[in-house]
């Protein structure tokens, strides 16, 4: 297939998902003209650990592309990527990879995380490189690293994610973009640099990470190997991409100031485009970039979908595998508010806006007139009310979200829908299908290679299907429960406090048949993969 950039040429934004790699080629008007994903195991060797093989995900990227390209009568103008963020991986002198890649799922380094965060400077590392402490960035991951595997450590070369690696296959270069980097806690986004304080405490030496550059570098073309491998020629185009959750804005068309996204899968997430990086005063939100000119400000959950997975396994195992539609019933038969029950939904700790690994999830406000609709509907509920929050910490920058564009397979349940807009209190546009990060990466891509003038195009390719408005009833009923909500997070520390240091002396105790509970590997149809 001849690399061209001509009218009729597609650009094929590749993916790197958490558990998927997905490629698919665009033209210049915003469709898909073929694509190919395939899939890769994450890991979980002890509680807590998150990780994956660089060399499946490797040859996945490969299958992908190939398949794609294989199925074009068109030609191929470049491939563009975005990835799944904060992913760590040591490699040798030789760049072979000595660790495996530990994902940001990994909460390993959470006692890490921790010390940093209660450091008198830790509110201040946030501030200056955009990235919350927290076990799912490199920075404590790295001081992990140094504490527990400290001769490993001495034979790691250099450490990078797993998209530099993927790009130190394909071209031979080993670069980290300014997006990516932006969200490992190490890089100074006003400086647009590696932060010294952040590397003294990590323990690592600017040669150790991999240079930085634009995401809209491209790199001169393909290893003899990866020619052979992807069917393109040797000199196609590499554009280095950025991080999926910027891209997934984009490819939302939520490319202007106060337009947010919002997507919920396994997890979730809410961002909004600016033009100048920002955190808010407590360091509830984060700040990641997309271009010089673009960054985006939000915060991550990491219970979305995963939530109502678990309702399905822990409160209706009689319905069955796949209970989803029916729970959805459940939840929709009784009145907002749940009857005055509350979930605090933290199966898995939490990210935006607490970012910490101690909280657990806790149903208050339970009676004995509540029901098995109440407890379901709450813990939807509660998914909804957590992204408030992040809402409420976006807008304390001093951020105007005026719009709001909506994904992820919640996305096809009509109450969950409608039940985000009441619970944010703003009208939620839903864009036609898209797969966000990929399409992204695509348009990012054909800015880098003058096919598009600019990103913003995006707001015009993107159509939306359906605009759902808050009812005022339900709306009126959830911004009277936010400030319960958000106060018993800090009420309940103590306890999850107590908890934590008890856990090793209260195990679960399932059985073969039980542990099949929520998994990160598991959850609604998937969307975006927010950061």
């Amino acid at each position: 297939m001849p690399s061209s950039t001509g009218a009729d040429a597609v650009v094929i934004g590749v993916d790197i998902g958490t558990t998927s790699t997905i490629s698919v080629a665009y033209d210049t008007g915003g469709a898909a003209v073929g694509s190919h994903s395939a899939g890769y195991p994450l890991m979980e060797p002890h509680p807590g650990w998150a990780e994956q093989d660089p060399e499946l995900i490797y040859a996945a990227v490969l299958e992908t592309v190939r398949t794609v390209v294989a199925g074009l009568v068109r030609p191929v103008a470049g491939l563009s990527f975005s990835t799944a963020m904060h992913s760590l991986i040591g490699l040798d002198i030789d760049g072979v990879p000595i660790t495996p890649s530990v994902t940001w799922a990994d909460s390993r380094s959470s006692a890490q995380a921790e010390r940093i965060r209660a450091s008198a400077g830790g509110l201040a590392l946030h501030r200056r490189t955009g990235t919350p402490v927290h076990p799912m960035a490199p920075l404590p991951k790295l001081l992990w690293f140094h504490e527990h595997e400290p001769e490993l450590c001495g034979r790691v070369a250099q450490w990078a994610g797993i998209k530099e690696y993927v790009l130190l296959r394909l071209c031979g270069v080993l670069v980290t973009d300014h997006s990516v980097a932006s969200a490992s806690g190490l890089m100074d986004i006003h400086r647009m640099q590696w932060d010294t304080e952040a590397m003294h405490l990590a323990g690592v030496d600017p040669e150790q990470l991999p240079r930085l550059v634009p995401t809209t570098t491209v790199l001169p073309g393909l290893t003899a190997a990866a020619t052979e491998a992807t069917g393109l020629p040797a000199t196609t185009p590499v554009v280095v991409g950025a991080g999926d959750g910027p891209l997934a804005n984009l490819g939302l068309g939520a490319v202007a100031p106060g337009v947010a996204a919002c997507s919920i899968g396994t997890s979730g997430a809410l961002r909004v485009m600016v033009e100048r990086p920002a955190v808010d005063p407590l360091g509830g939100v984060f700040c990641y970039a997309l271009t010089a000119d673009r960054w985006v400000v939000g915060g991550a959950i990491n219970n979305g979908g995963i939530v109502l997975e678990w309702t399905g396994d822990a409160l209706a195992p009689d319905l069955g595998d796949k209970p989803q539609e029916e729970l959805l019933d459940l939840a929709a038969s009784v009145p907002a508010g749940s009857g005055g029950l509350i979930m605090l939904p933290y199966l898995l700790g939490e990210r935006a806006p607490h970012w910490s690994s101690l909280p657990r999830g806790a149903y208050v406000g339970l009676t004995n007139a509540h029901r098995r609709p109440h407890l379901v509907r709450a813990a939807l509920e509660g998914v909804c009310q957590q992204l408030a929050l992040v809402l409420r910490s976006m807008r304390a920058t001093g951020l105007e979200i005026r719009q709001l564009r909506a994904s992820g397979g919640f996305a096809r349940s009509s109450l969950w829908r409608q039940m985000l807009a009441d619970t944010l209190g703003m009208d939620v546009q839903f864009p036609a299908g898209h797969e966000g990060s990929s399409y992204g990466a695509a348009l990012l891509g054909m800015q880098a290679l003058g096919i598009v003038e600019s990103i913003d195009v995006a707001a015009d390719l993107v159509h939306i299907s359906e605009t759902v408005h808050p009812n005022p009833d339900n709306a009126a009923v959830y911004a009277t429960l936010l400030p319960i909500f958000a106060e018993l997070y800090g009420a309940l520390v103590p306890a999850y406090t107590s908890l934590r240091r008890l856990a090793a002396d209260l195990p679960l105790g399932h059985g073969p048949a039980d542990t099949s509970g929520p998994s990160l590997k598991e959850g609604l149809p998937p969307g975006p993969p927010p950061p």
